[in-house]
């Protein structure tokens, strides 16, 4: 199992959002962070249907590049 994000690694994702820049790699770190949160939550539902939009909007955005 994939382990946990720390806060730590929550607030510099959050840092690097609101510096701007370029979203392809935010959206992708977003993914990648809501895919280990729903895998450390496997009974969560909306964890995984959240984890699930955001890798396809990752994945739109990296098709568009």
């Amino acid at each position: 199992m994939a382990r946990k994000p720390s806060i730590a690694e929550i607030g510099a994702f959050l840092a690097r959002v609101r510096a701007g820049g370029d979203t392809g790699p935010l959206l992708a770190e977003k993914a990648d962070l809501l895919e280990r949160i729903a895998a450390n939550n496997p009974n969560d539902r909306d964890a995984a249907k959240v984890a699930r939009d955001a890798r396809r909007a990752a994945d739109r955005s990296s098709r568009n590049r």
